[in-house]
């Protein structure tokens, strides 16, 4: 089960020639993850750790029908090109995995996909991770993850690795980790995952971590309090200590003229009935205390 991906998943590489789009494309193929075609444009007819390449989408899409899912790892200044041939030629979703993509190219796609009914994950994400399939759709390091009944929703990508693997050490593993990205304009947000946990009959709990920056999270409190908790969510909030004014990390992570910052979003998740850790390894153990008492 899970969400998003799973053995069902046919995977589109954009940018597979590229350092990137080559390295974490024999990660992904060694993990299980089913890549059935790359796109580079120029590039036509080679193959990538035997994946075939093709000049464009369409071209892929007409060869591979069966693809659903595309991960892109195109430079920023063809990105967006990039997500528009995907969203253009049907495929259901596409992980966004580039940085530095400007804000307002961003909100375009983003709104052009939910017109067209595609999801998009990210930008600026490692992706999403379904260890009890097997199927890696991102740059995770696949050796912190293991099949579980934790689902995870992050804008951080290394503290996803560093909450999974805890929760990995207690024998609690992962249904599904989504990396929604760090950047002020994204695809899914925290309210969409945690509904798609609600529907996945093997998540049991939820772990969501935020930080500063944005109201991602104060919405989702907002959710929770006026629709209640279908399924035990513990969070973690990073930049407790982080100055206002200065962005921390990654573009969505800055605290700006009073908003955004840890104490407010902790004060929200925590009134909606949330458990909030104050640390990383705190997570994993209030994740397995609630379950000890669901069990």
């Amino acid at each position: 089960m899970g969400i998003l991906v799973d053995r069902n998943s046919r995977v589109l590489v954009q940018g597979i020639t590229g350092r990137e789009g080559s390295f974490h494309t024999l990660n992904m193929l060694n993990y299980g993850t089913k890549i059935v075609a790359g796109v580079t444009p120029g590039k036509g007819g080679e193959r990538v750790h035997g994946v075939p390449v093709y000049d464009s989408v369409e071209e892929a899409i007409k060869k591979h029908p069966e693809i659903n899912t595309s991960i892109l790892f195109v430079p920023a200044r063809y990105a967006s090109d990039a997500v528009y041939e995907a969203i253009d030629a049907g495929i259901e979703k596409t992980v966004v995995i580039t940085e530095h993509i400007p804000v307002h190219d961003a909100l375009r796609f983003v709104n052009y996909a939910k017109w067209k009914g595609v999801v998009i994950v990210g930008p600026n994400c490692p992706g999403v991770i379904n260890p009890v399939e097997k199927v890696n759709v991102g740059i995770y390091p696949v050796n912190m993850f293991a099949p579980g009944k934790v689902g995870i929703v992050s804008r951080s990508g290394t503290l996803t690795y560093e909450i999974a693997l805890a929760l990995t050490k207690r024998k609690l593993g992962q249904t599904t980790c989504v990396g929604i990205g760090g950047d002020p304009i994204v695809g899914l947000d925290f309210i969409e995952v945690v509904q798609l946990f609600y529907s996945d009959p093997e998540t049991k709990a939820i772990v969501v971590i935020g930080e500063i920056g944005g109201d991602m999270e104060e919405r989702l409190a907002a959710y929770i309090k006026k629709h209640g908790l279908e399924k035990p969510i513990v969070a973690f909030i990073a930049g407790l200590t982080a100055p206002p004014e200065k962005r921390m990390g990654h573009a969505g992570a800055i605290v700006s003229m009073g908003k955004g910052d840890a104490r407010t979003k902790i004060s929200a998740l925590r009134d909606a009935g949330i458990i909030v850790a104050e640390t990383p390894s705190q997570v994993a153990r209030e994740t397995e205390n609630i379950l000890l008492k669901r069990t």
